[in-house]
């Protein structure tokens, strides 16, 4: 592994960093290449029952830079903009591994809690704070949106 920016990171042989991670069992995996659109907490009220949590920690990544592997089962509800959100578990053990319908998405949301090398997230927002239970603590220096970016 090389070193860069104070982080332990696995490289491509193109040298892109690599993100790899996925389920409880390991029979749903992925591998993402290069950095994250974005990285941060989401508090939407669907994104906290589908995790079971206060939030989902996530980053995204454009389709064409991750790779998956493994059986996904598959659940979609209606999203804050009014179009389907995907997420994806493991058909084996049920574990949160990522969001997006393989090979349709715009993005990829791979869940920071599926992460083989959690010290590589790396939160900068924070989104649907609105909906953010109080017992929640957010760290400091995020950029925090009501809802999501730009609406």
């Amino acid at each position: 592994m090389k070193k860069r920016d104070g982080l332990s990171r696995a490289f491509s042989l193109d040298g892109q960093v690599m993100y790899t991670g996925g389920c409880l069992c390991g029979a749903l995996r992925y591998e993402a290449r290069g950095e994250p659109q974005a990285q941060g907490y989401c508090f939407c009220a669907d994104c906290r029952k589908a995790s079971g949590s206060g939030f989902v920690p996530f980053l995204t990544f454009a389709p064409s830079s991750v790779r998956i592997e493994g059986e996904a089962k598959v659940s979609v509800v209606r999203s804050f903009r009014g179009r389907d959100a995907v997420r994806n578990r493991c058909a084996a053990c049920g574990s949160l591994v990522f969001g997006g319908p393989v090979g349709k998405a715009e993005f990829h949301t791979l869940y920071a809690g599926s992460l083989d090398d959690p010290s590589l997230f790396r939160p900068t927002m924070a989104i649907f704070r609105r909906d953010k239970p109080d017992w929640v603590q957010m760290p400091p220096g995020l950029e925090v949106f009501e809802t999501l970016p730009g609406m």
